[in-house]
């Protein structure tokens, strides 16, 4: 009965466009409760169907405008609702965080300043690991939300520092990731996204939930990983610049790659067709993002290739990995290292374990002195499948060094 019961109750709060949260708000307005008894995590354990909610029904089917029996009552069914960014806002108010104080003049100079400073972090993350930039990336992240929060300023110079915070953020949580930080870069992504939410910048709260959802993928929260990518997707809209909207095709299609399962892989590749779309359909008459400089056929390429890896299909997989690696900047370690381990897992899947082997080494002998824990993880990938090999003399070689 309760899982019942949480269908409903989410279905009714996200036929509002309510968060958890302001759900949570509205049941203790309508029972007349000061502070806040019923929180988002209760709310969160009511759809799930971990708690009932018993003596909170009547208010919560008041807050919702429905009787209480349309929320005990089976589940009509209806259309899937579209994904909500909402819920990924950080906990109490968004503004709270970034809420701007009287304090010295800040200007539009400042904000260009900042701006310099973001992109130059993000240029160096193309060369350099997250171990090695950690420190400076945290350091302009609280530096630039003490100039906002201290700062004073004109309504559009607030806005310009709330997207280069919500830009910083990106950066610095995707740095943080790879530093193997997950918890702080999940906190990290979250406060970009209030930041992102308060500019109206629907864009960069996109890039910010799918890099969230790429980590959710990646360590153990699939499930969660799909909706946030599709929650990114949904909440940019179809007029998302066309690499904004390639970039929030290929995340959802890696989402559901991890996510495992026939059904899953189907939705992936239907999601990496319509990335090549969005794409081929940039006419050039939008304004594209400075931060999605990177988004290239290439990029789609690679994404498309690591697809068909995870889901056994290493004859689609090899030959477009080796034509990508081909032509790929050898100074971009990290990700040539991360890229080959994708080549060497299809290489084992097409049953050539010697290739498998000698692709393998490049990883391992790339990785030694790259500070990032998603080649670390990728080393240890690669070890693990070639260990079905180990009879292999070049296979036993490589393992015996790895040790």
């Amino acid at each position: 009965m309760g899982t019942t019961i949480g269908a409903n109750i989410r279905r009714e709060r996200e036929r509002f466009g309510w968060s958890q949260a302001r759900l949570a708000r509205e049941v203790c307005r309508v029972a007349g409760i000061q502070g806040e008894p019923v929180g988002r995590q209760e709310i969160s354990r009511w759809e799930i169907g971990k708690r009932t909610p018993r003596e909170w029904l009547p208010f919560l089917a008041a807050a919702l405008g429905v009787e209480p029996e349309a929320l005990t009552g089976p589940q009509t069914p209806t259309e899937p609702p579209l994904p909500t960014l909402a819920d990924y806002l950080p906990e109490g108010d968004p503004l709270a965080p970034l809420s701007a104080r009287e304090g010295r003049r800040v200007g539009i100079g400042q904000v260009d300043d900042l701006q310099q400073r973001v992109h130059g972090l993000r240029l160096a993350d193309d060369v350099l690991a997250g171990g090695d930039l950690i420190r400076p990336a945290l350091r302009e992240l609280r530096s630039a939300v003490q100039l906002y929060r201290e700062g004073a300023h004109t309504g559009e110079v607030g806005r310009q520092l709330l997207r280069q915070i919500g830009e910083l953020s990106q950066i610095a949580g995707w740095i943080a990731s790879d530093a193997g930080q997950h918890a702080e870069a999940e906190r990290i992504y979250r406060l970009g996204l209030s930041a992102a939410t308060q500019a109206e910048d629907s864009t960069l709260a996109g890039n910010l939930a799918g890099s969230l959802a790429y980590q959710l993928s990646n360590t153990g929260r699939e499930l969660e990983g799909v909706d946030l990518a599709c929650a990114a997707l949904y909440g940019a809209g179809p007029d998302a610049p066309p690499k904004a909207r390639a970039l929030y095709l290929d995340r959802v299609a890696w989402a559901h790659t991890r996510a495992g399962g026939t059904e899953n892989a189907q939705h992936a590749m239907r999601a990496l067709g319509e990335a090549s779309e969005a794409l081929n359909s940039d006419s050039g008459e939008f304004e594209e993002p400075a931060y999605l400089y990177w988004v290239d056929v290439r990029e789609l390429q690679i994404m498309e290739s690591r697809v068909y890896t995870e889901i056994r299909r290493p004859l689609r997989a090899v030959p477009l990995l080796r034509d990508v690696l081909s032509r790929y900047d050898a100074t971009h370690t990290r990700e040539l290292a991360l890229y080959l381990s994708w080549l060497a897992v299809a290489y084992a899947d097409a049953n050539e374990p010697e290739e498998a082997a000698a692709t393998a080494e490049r990883v391992i002998s790339l990785s030694v002195d790259v500070a990032s824990e998603r080649t670390a993880e990728r080393v240890r990938v690669v070890l693990a499948r070639l260990a079905e090999y180990d009879d292999v003399p070049e296979v036993r070689a490589v393992l015996n060094g790895a040790v």
